[in-house]
């Protein structure tokens, strides 16, 4: 039945590149509930990227093996085709399917998209548009799809939001069930109905309906925890099994979304997390464990993890990865408990090249604890280090840029004085003002500004140890315009996708003019949306949605940020009242 249903797409994989991002047929990915239960809600999470990216993306993977274990609903998965392979399947007429029975989109009772970054918007037409399915909300008939969006773009949906029914806000694990159990009830309904139910559950929000406020799963231990997961059957950008540990930060880094937006702080216990390390290793075959969280070594367990799994790492030869380690986190003691660890390359953020600037956005990282995280990863064997800043921050001069070398060329020196090879990586990327932010009122620095301040940073790189990229500005640009959208924009991404506009966080698709013209046509100051001040009065496209962490509290985080005051982390400093009250007993730090 799968291979029937299937069978049009074959030919054409013999046209494309990568034909393994449309076959499917992955371990732990390929089996579907069978037809029998009436009220059986079949969901397809689609995810606006091609395949590599998709099932790199933790999230997608969780929520896939979630759905799978409700009695009332089954999930399949589908990807955005690459462009090569959305020419083929509109010249041979072939429609989107899923990858797991083949099911085109529009046969599904409710389509989940991942808004996991704004230049995907374009893509979630692509997707709809070959699943048969349309457009626009209103324009969709009793047999069409629920399409519902989720992820950090839910939380400031206007540029996207005339093209969904819904959104869910939040951790998918505390939403979703709720959610596929009111469409399981009112299955065979019209969609007035299923709409009506699903608008009454905390943490879903309708366009153009009331105020939602995003929910969390408080008790990380005690909820759904993915013991299984899709191994692929190619490369994807994470090839590895991952463990989230902790969700949240208390750190309150001003220009971070995740770190405002995922309040509450809440952590796992190290046996748990063991446990589950132990389990996917097992299932999955990798030989990698990614340790996932917006900050790992703030999770209090670690070193009782990597004591529990030393044995069992050394003896299989398997990689640990801590991803994004924060550098003053970083310490000799956790660095020696790697020792006879496989390992890949370390990976810090400094974000801003001066003391001062990284007061201005809450870093709370000064030179002592930069030189000394570099020194202790080169004297602890590594030979390589990812250093990630931004440029373009409020209040930023050419001086906070000069750091930015002057870290690079201390990281060589540290790597030579313990005789390590010492490749520095360095990524610089343009700053976005993020909803729900401090900085969600500041203008973005221009393309002309930004592409001015990369080009002199690398002009100044003298060693060949030091590489150093910076991000399109133009792309910096766009994805400003959409960061702050409000609906209207949803007309400037509907043309542009009927232009020719696709992938355009891929640099090689990416076309500005394109999007200019749209602009342009529509009436449509695009500049006004990246690049203008906002009041700290001005009501805000996303004010509707309640993330927990209140207005006032990220206006004064903007006040202090102008003086270069830091805040305290509120679990070395107390209450920062910013709007979350989660209890002692839930394991979280904010309220109290």
């Amino acid at each position: 039945m799968i291979e029937e249903m299937k069978s049009d797409l074959w030919p054409l994989l013999t046209k494309v590149k990568r034909p393994v991002r449309y076959t499917g047929g992955e371990w732990g990915g390929s089996s579907f509930k069978p037809e029998g239960n009436g009220n059986l809600v079949r969901m397809c999470l689609a995810f606006p990227d091609v395949y590599e990216v998709g099932m790199s993306y933790l999230g997608f993977q969780i929520l896939y093996s979630l759905v799978k274990t409700l009695d009332y609903a089954d999930a399949e998965r589908a990807c955005c085709p690459w462009v090569d392979m959305e020419r083929e399947m509109r010249a041979s007429s072939v429609p989107l399917r899923s990858f797991e029975s083949g099911r085109i989109l529009r046969d599904f009772d409710v389509i989940g998209v991942t808004l996991q970054y704004e230049l995907c918007s374009t893509n979630i037409l692509t997707m709809l548009d070959l699943g048969r399915v349309p457009l626009r909300s209103r324009d969709r008939g009793e047999r069409a799809p629920l399409v519902i969006g989720g992820g950090p773009g839910a939380l400031a949906p206007g540029p996207v939001e005339k093209f969904f029914d819904a959104f869910c806000l939040g951790d998918g694990e505390a939403v979703l069930p709720e959610l596929l159990l009111a469409l399981a009830e009112t299955k065979g309904l019209d969609r007035a109905s299923r709409l009506d139910a699903i608008s009454a559950i905390p943490g879903v929000y309708i366009p153009g309906g009331g105020p939602a406020r995003r929910r969390i799963a408080e008790e990380l231990d005690e909820g759904f925890i993915h013991r299984t997961m899709i191994v692929p059957n190619a490369n994807i950008v994470h090839d590895r099994a991952a463990v989230q540990v902790f969700r949240g930060c208390t750190r309150g880094c001003r220009f971070c979304q995740a770190g405002m937006t995922d309040r509450p702080f809440r952590e796992r216990g190290a046996s748990s997390v063991a446990r589950q390390i132990k389990e996917l290793l097992a299932y999955t075959g990798w030989e990698e464990i990614g340790l996932l969280s917006l900050a790992t070594c703030d999770w209090r367990p670690l070193g009782e993890l990597l004591d529990c799994l030393r044995p069992i790492l050394a003896s299989g030869g398997i990689k640990l990865s801590l991803p994004s380690l924060r550098m003053d986190a970083f310490s000799v003691e956790l660095a020696s408990r790697l020792e006879g660890i496989r390992r890949g390359g370390l990976t810090f953020a400094p974000e801003a090249g001066s003391d001062r600037l990284r007061r201005v956005i809450n870093k709370g990282l000064d030179p002592s604890d930069i030189t000394g995280a570099l020194d202790a990863a080169f004297r602890h064997g590594w030979d390589r280090v990812k250093l990630y800043y931004m440029m373009g921050l409020p209040t930023e001069t050419l001086r906070d840029l000069d750091g930015i070398i002057e870290t690079a060329n201390e990281a060589v020196r540290c790597a030579k004085a313990h005789k390590r090879r010492g490749d520095v990586s360095v990524s610089l990327a343009g700053f976005v003002p993020k909803a729900h932010t401090p900085f969600q009122w500041e203008a973005q620095a221009s393309r002309e500004e930004l592409r001015e301040r990369g080009r002199s940073v690398k002009s100044r790189v003298r060693n060949k140890k030091i590489a150093l990229s910076y991000h399109e500005p133009d792309q910096t640009f766009l994805e400003g315009v959409f960061a702050r959208g409000d609906s209207s924009l949803g007309e400037a991404i509907e043309e542009a996708w009927r232009r020719g506009a696709r992938f355009d966080g891929w640099t090689e698709c990416f076309d500005l003019a394109r999007w200019m013209n749209v602009f342009s046509d529509l009436g449509i100051d695009a500049e006004s949306y990246a690049s203008r001040e906002r009041s700290l009065d001005e009501a805000l496209p996303w004010d509707v949605i309640d993330c927990g962490v209140t207005k006032e509290f990220l206006a004064r985080e903007r006040e202090r940020a102008m003086r270069a005051e830091t805040t305290d982390d509120c679990r070395a400093g107390g209450c920062n009242a910013c709007g979350w009250n989660l209890p002692a007993a839930a394991g979280g730090f904010c309220g109290r």
